[in-house]
Order: structure tokens, then sequence, then C-alpha cells
């Protein structure tokens, strides 16, 4: 694997291996890319994200250039390409990305050497948050069947939403959602938040994306029409636990008391995350020594060619 731009490139087992790349980081077997360049290009705004990379490429021993958009030559009218083929040029082994466009980094990864990573592409999919969730869940149950997932606030504009649906429904979970209607996707099966917290295992929750809506979002009454209150909390089943990719707007989808309470796994999440991070840039990095190996091996007439 070269690249990881959406949730639907990796197969179950894929998926497994990077559950399993990321437990044995989280006991300290750092593996050593020193002598590697990678790049961080944020264009939108991001704390966890882009700080968790950081931390997981210095961890790997990479050398580091982190970009934000107002450093960004993108800024003079530089297309998004050009930007990335300058830090290839520049010598990135890897590029992790966030910007606006869906679907933008599909054909931009094709066409270049280094490997990409989404980390966010407007409303499209966030693969890596995906993934770090999907190892807070596995950590907490050790399973994927059976586990019934919420999935609970702005669906429509969420991108933690569409990987993690998708994700979850593959590897055996039961994926179901609760929304106002004007946030709901077509598809799907939504719930009430009473429905969602006496029948879930997993509870999560999701920012409202503001900057995403055309209209203003009323917010008066959220927490205790759709929001997860302390009442709420109190049906949820035995074990079952509350997770939010953050920022977290407290007192809005979620009581602020319930952000740091037993059931929740918000901030272990975060933690997760940086080692996640090094187990998909690990995994990129040994795909293009394989592809790198594979080149030479055709090029020295060692390897049939197709």
């Amino acid at each position: 694997m070269k690249d990881l731009l959406s949730m639907n490139q990796l197969t179950n087992e894929m998926i497994y291996d990077l559950l399993d790349k990321t437990h044995r980081m989280k006991k300290g077997e750092f593996p050593s890319l020193k002598g590697t360049f990678a790049a961080n290009l944020f264009l939108e705004p991001s704390t966890r994200t882009k700080q968790s990379f950081y931390v997981a490429e210095k961890r790997l021993q990479m050398e580091v250039l982190d970009i934000e958009a107002e450093q960004s030559s993108i800024l003079k009218g530089e297309t998004l390409y050009d930007s990335v083929r300058t830090l290839e040029a520049l010598g990135a082994d890897v590029l992790t990305i966030r910007q606006s466009e869906r679907g933008a980094l599909k054909e931009i990864a094709s066409r270049t050497k280094a490997s990409i990573i989404n980390a966010g592409d407007g409303t499209g999919e966030h693969p890596t948050q995906s993934l770090l969730d999907l190892y807070t869940i596995y950590e907490e149950f050790g399973t994927f069947e059976n586990i019934i997932v919420t999935i609970a606030g702005d669906i429509k504009h969420s991108r933690v939403a569409r990987s993690n649906a998708y994700a979850l429904e593959q590897l055996g979970a039961t994926v179901q959602f609760s929304a106002p209607d004007a946030w709901r996707e077509k598809d799907g099966t939504y719930v009430t938040m009473q429905e969602a917290v006496e029948t879930s295992d997993v509870v999560m929750l999701l920012r409202i994306q503001k900057e995403r809506h055309q209209n203003q979002t009323p917010m008066d009454s959220y927490l205790e029409t759709y929001g997860l209150t302390k009442q709420r909390a109190s049906l949820m089943k035995p074990g079952a636990i509350i997770m939010h990719p953050a920022p977290v707007n407290r007192g809005v989808e979620i009581d602020s008391d319930l952000v740091e309470c037993s059931r929740s796994r918000i901030f272990e999440q975060m933690n997760n995350g940086v080692y996640m991070r090094m187990a998909i840039i690990q995994t990129l990095m040994e795909g293009k020594h394989y592809e790198n190996h594979k080149r030479i091996q055709m090029e020295r007439g060692l390897c049939a060619t197709v």
C-alpha cells in the first residue's frame, strides 16, 4: 500500500494488521525510520490530527516539516498538486494533507512517488481518525462482531461518520445513526438518542460543523433534544462507552461532566491516535520499500515484466 486515502481501500486483513501494529507501538515497540522525511500540509484547522502526526513522526525518528495554510504558496495561487510535487522534490517520503476538496487527493497520489495520507478532505473521509476509533473499540471489546455503534450528531457534514460507518459494517459491527432531520444522509438506520443509549455498546458523538452549514444552526436546545445528557448516559448498557473525535463542544453535543467520566474514551482516542498514525506511516513506508525493491529488480532483469 503506497497511500491511505479512503477506508474502502482497506481489507479486513489490512485493518487487523494495522490494529496489531498499533498494539505493539503502544507497548513501546517503535521501529526507526531515521533518514526519512515527512511533510505535513494542513490547509484547514487542526489540533489533534496535526500534532499527533507530528508526535508520531518524531517517535519514528523522521525529519518533519510542518506547513500551515498561511505558510503555503497556495495563497499565492499555486495548485495543491504543485505544492505536493515541491515537497516531494525536496525529499518528502510521506505527505499528510488536510484540505477542503472532497476526493482531490486521489489524482495527486497517482502522480507522485511519495506516499499520501488523507488527514481529512472536506466532508469526504478521515481514514486515520476512523482507524484510531476502530483500535479504541477493539481495545475495549476485543471484537467488532455483535457490537452496536450509534454515531450521533452532524452526520451529513461528517467525514468521520462516513469513514467509520463503512469500516465498522465491513468488520461486522451494527451501525445506526441519530441526528436531526436536516443533518441526515439518505442511507442508514436512524434512532432517537433515547433508543441509542439503551441499545448501543458505543455512543460516538460528533461536533456540529457550523463552518460547513449554509444556514445558521440552532444550538439552544440541541443538548436536551439530540445530545448526550447525564440523564441519558445513566441509561447506557453496562460496559458501554462514549467516544468523540473532538474537538468537543462541552454542553452542546455532550454534557461537560461526561467528557471525562468513567465511560468516556475521548482522551484515550487521542492517545491511541499517535500509535495508530505511527503504524500507518510504518505500513506505507514498508509498501514503498517493497515497490522500490520490485522496480530495481525489474530494471536489473531479475523480475519478470508484465
